[in-house]
């Protein structure tokens, strides 16, 4: 008895399948899309850290802003007199009439005991802003990188700056912040400016 077998099968036998698998063409294809990809989301990575960045330091400085202008206007309303004036050998030294009132430094007084006071002033030498008072462990940093030194000025209702201590001035605060380049954040510069006077005029 003979068996017959089917020429396909032979013919399968004796030529084998190729293996089939891409080509170089194809492969530098796929590994130019995946690099393009690769880089686009590292792109999008950074400039979301950069936006954090950015947004962090802008919510940083208007809350610090809020918070520091809530509490010294809240301190000039309801102290019982105030002064523009200069640190000087680290004691305050006020202005006298006839002088622009200008200066680097604001010394309240809360009550009128003048025992017990409150200074507010700019510190040249580390360029920060501070807050001081009579209470032993009060003194504070309440803002650094700041680039000028005239910073309260005691002006009229129209914003003339006073040569006198009229009982009625509006005593204006100006700060100027520089904050230097850094990793993934350019060089940026912002402005505080609030103005304030006593409630309890005599």
């Amino acid at each position: 008895m003979k068996l017959q077998i089917p020429f396909s099968d032979l013919d399968r036998g004796s030529k084998p399948v190729p293996e089939e698998g891409f080509t170089l063409p194809e492969i530098l294809i796929a590994m130019a899309v995946f690099l393009l990809m690769l880089a686009g989301i590292i792109a999008a990575n950074l400039f979301g850290l950069r936006m954090f960045q950015v947004n962090t330091t802008r919510l940083n400085i208007t809350t610090w802003s809020r918070q520091t202008t809530e509490k010294i206007t809240s301190e000039v309303h309801s102290c019982n007199s105030v002064s523009v004036g200069y640190i000087t050998n680290g004691a305050f030294a006020g202005l006298l009439n006839g002088e622009t009132q200008q200066g680097t430094a604001l010394l309240l007084y809360p009550t009128t005991n003048t025992t017990n006071y409150i200074v507010y002033f700019v510190n040249p030498a580390d360029q920060t802003f501070r807050r001081t008072a009579a209470q032993p462990g009060s003194a504070e940093i309440l803002a650094d990188s700041v680039t000028n030194t005239i910073a309260f000025t005691a002006q009229d209702f129209s914003g003339n700056v006073l040569t006198n201590n009229q009982n009625n001035r509006v005593i204006h605060l100006t700060l100027e912040f520089y904050q230097p380049a850094r990793f993934l954040q350019g060089a940026d510069y912002y402005k505080l400016e609030t103005s304030m006077t006593r409630r309890a005029l005599e």
